[in-house]
């Protein structure tokens, strides 16, 4: 059985995109679990072994203005199909769609199923995991602070921190805010 392990990240940050990864895994790694349970030393490693090492992967992005629009549910199964195409151009053959969590976002595939913590007991999911976090972070860390210094991206990557709050109070939301999330929102002054 091959399978495709799917999970996002980024789905209750206030700012930046929401990311999925999508994998499948050649040989076997040692130490694959859900990637909030392991460090960002850990994280990077083992991205790194994945991207090296998987018979195919696949990152999805969609970005704050694009999840304003369609709606976070639609922007997270938006992402995983932006992943999933990616591991299709590779040609490797499947024969499972592992999605973590309760909601199936490819209902029309017979292959695929959802699956609550499968970020931590599914191998391929915890890579997906483990990838689109490492690729979120960076982007926030690097180009999103970068952009946006005073933010503090590099910190909380747009999570919604006391840090975060703060700097969004002192300065406003930028373009890579989340428009219909309520902190940005109130800050807009439309009511939610």
């Amino acid at each position: 059985m091959i399978t495709v392990g799917i999970d996002e990240v980024g789905r209750g940050s206030w700012a930046g995109p929401v990311v999925a990864g999508a994998v499948i895994l050649g040989p076997p790694i040692i130490g694959l679990r859900d990637s909030k349970k392991l460090s960002k030393a850990q994280r990077e490693a083992l991205s790194e072994e994945i991207s090296n090492t998987a018979l195919a992967f696949g990152i999805g992005w969609v970005e704050a203005s694009e999840l304003d629009e369609i709606g976070l549910t639609a922007a997270v199964g938006l992402a995983m199909q932006r992943a999933v195409d990616q591991v299709n151009q590779s040609k490797v053959e499947f024969s499972e769609i592992i999605v973590d969590g309760n909601l199936n976002y490819f209902p029309n595939d017979a292959r695929a199923k959802a699956v609550v913590k499968a970020d931590d007991t599914v191998p391929a999911v915890s890579a997906a995991s483990i990838i689109a976090k490492v690729a979120r972070d960076s982007y926030m860390a690097n180009i999103a602070h970068k952009k946006y210094p005073e933010y503090a991206f590099d910190r909380h990557v747009g999570y919604g921190t006391s840090l975060h709050l703060q700097m969004l109070t002192l300065y406003g939301p930028t373009a890579i805010h989340r428009q219909t999330f309520r902190p940005v929102k109130a800050l807009l002054g439309v009511k939610p």
